[in-house]
């Protein structure tokens, strides 16, 4: 079962008992063939470049199983303050991007009202 992962740094109804410190997942992604050749494409007459946004998308779950693998792994049961970050790698010509998912691992229990 997945652990709750929240942007916020707190999560209603627990309370954190421990922090386990920062957590990351990083991803390093390229196009397919296919999609570069779509982009590539796309990008000669404008609009919404749907095999980027896929392949960015796909980077973005990778990065974020990563975090929560790291998280458990450090003995938490939560993620606090989960942030995104991008960035090109390789310059234009390889078209590849790296995603950063990182985040506060805590150990959170229900609070008895």
């Amino acid at each position: 079962m997945p652990i709750p992962a929240t942007t916020t740094f707190s999560i209603d109804g627990y309370r954190i008992v421990q922090y386990c410190g920062v957590v990351r997942g990083i991803i390093v992604r390229a196009p397919t063939i296919s999609q570069g050749i779509l982009g590539g494409l796309k990008s000669i007459i404008g609009g919404n470049i749907g095999s980027y946004i896929e392949m960015c998308e796909q980077a973005r779950q990778q990065a974020y199983e990563l975090l929560i693998d790291h998280a458990t792994a450090s003995g938490a049961n939560a993620v606090v303050g989960l942030r995104y970050e991008s960035s090109e790698v390789g310059g234009k010509t390889s078209g590849a991007v790296e995603v950063l998912c990182y985040g506060t691992a805590v150990v959170v229990e229900p609070i008895s009202g």
